[in-house]
């Protein structure tokens, strides 16, 4: 991942504020608010790129919410 797109610092914002789930698979599904991301090529970037995960372990197809990584906090701090 070379930049971040402002759908990305959003997604990792809503992540941040508490405010997504992640369904667990090999390319997690991102929900905000209830709702299904709108761009889930970009959920799957910040998840590649380390940036978020699920907060816990969870079989494939769980929903559990999403956390942001050490990283992940880092590059958002850096990006506001």
């Amino acid at each position: 991942m070379t930049a971040l797109t402002h759908r990305h610092r959003a997604i990792l914002r809503a992540v941040a504020d508490g405010r997504a789930t992640l369904r667990c698979g090999c390319a997690p599904d991102l929900f905000v608010d209830g709702v299904a991301c709108c761009d889930q090529h970009a959920v799957h970037d910040l998840a590649r790129a380390g940036l978020l995960v699920p907060a816990r372990p969870g079989r494939p197809g769980t929903v559990v919410e999403a956390a942001l990584t050490e990283l992940g906090c880092v590059v958002l701090a850096e990006a506001s």
